[in-house]
């Protein structure tokens, strides 16, 4: 049974957190704040005293949700990925043929990303560009083996690792599935921010999407396979 404040809630390392924001209403303003916050200010100059001038509280009422920054910041990284898990596992849930379910799971995690509409505190537009921006903020540190011990990037390394088995079902010989679905997915993330800040980087291509054509391309061409037929 759900509770009266989500339509449904998606999995997130309850480590994260001290107390589940998705349990009141006060949890999921501030997720939805945050949200808001970090993608106009950025990472490095949001604060827990900015975020509680947003949300007309103070600073204690956020600390009983979140011990820092950083573990905010992790909590909708987390949260991120599982709701993309679940978009995948959605968007295959009809596709038999590996190859078809492959280059849908790539269009589904390189594409421009849209609101949802399932989740009213998360803009998942903005969550996304959040993600590409300061993604690496939440393991470029020095506390990253521990909190991988504690498996903080769980939702992360399953949807690699459900990507993988794809690639392996299409060539069980090939070495580096899951080197070649991390990169597809930060190299995806780097060519969207080039595109809108350093355009010089990347390239368009009138009348399709670079980023996901690029790389369906790489990945069919790494595994020696050959792209689905779109009827």
């Amino acid at each position: 049974m759900q509770d009266s404040f989500t339509s449904f809630s998606l999995q997130v390392n309850n480590r994260v957190y001290i107390k589940n924001p998705e349990s009141s209403a006060l949890g999921l303003k501030i997720v939805e704040a945050s949200i808001n916050l970090i993608d106009k200010v950025g990472f490095e100059a949001f604060t827990f005293r900015k975020l509680g001038l947003e949300i007309h509280s103070n600073e204690a009422s956020i600390y009983r949700y979140f011990e820092s920054k950083y573990k905010l910041l992790m909590y909708l990284i987390s949260w991120y990925w599982s709701w993309m898990g679940q978009r995948i596992d959605f968007g295959l849930a009809n596709i038999l043929a590996p190859e078809e379910r492959l280059e849908k799971a790539i269009k589904l995690l390189t594409e421009d990303i849209e609101l949802d509409g399932n989740f009213e505190h998360i803009n998942e537009y903005k969550l996304n560009r959040i993600v590409i921006a300061e993604a690496s903020k939440s393991y470029m540190t020095k506390e990253v083996d521990q909190n991988n011990e504690e498996g903080f990037f769980a939702g992360y390394k399953q949807l690699v690792g459900q990507m993988s088995n794809i690639i392996l079902e299409i060539n069980s010989t090939y070495k580096y599935p899951h080197m070649l679905i991390s990169t597809l997915i930060e190299g995806a993330h780097h060519q969207r921010f080039f595109a809108q800040h350093l355009p010089r980087l990347t390239d368009e291509v009138n009348g399709e999407d670079a980023v996901i054509e690029f790389s369906k391309e790489a990945a069919f061409k790494a595994i020696g396979a050959r792209r689905p037929i779109n009827k």
